[in-house]
């Protein structure tokens, strides 16, 4: 079926996305698409991103990704499609 199919993306996201619940956002709105992966804070201010799932769903993650929390302020989604990899759940690292 169209849009079954599994992928993982891999993003660096920049802007005000951090001390604002980004990653904390981004895990619930993995968790209600129901994706695995996880975010994590980098020294240089940026989020980076792994996200698996339906191909459907990390499509809408993605572009979630550019809006995030009410309180971000979102000036790049540097992303791609990489190789499947399992995860159990979507952590915030």
């Amino acid at each position: 079926m169209l849009g079954d199919e599994k992928i993982c993306i891999h993003c660096y996201v920049t802007g005000r996305v951090q001390g604002v619940w980004y990653r904390s956002s981004a895990q619930k709105k993995a968790q209600k698409l129901k994706l695995s992966g996880w975010a994590k804070n980098l020294p240089d201010d940026r989020v980076e991103i792994m996200a698996c799932g339906k191909s459907d769903n990390v499509k809408k993650f993605a572009k979630w990704l550019w809006d995030g929390p009410i309180l971000a302020s979102v000036t790049d989604v540097d992303g791609e499609q990489v190789a499947w990899e399992d995860h159990e759940n979507f952590e915030v690292l």
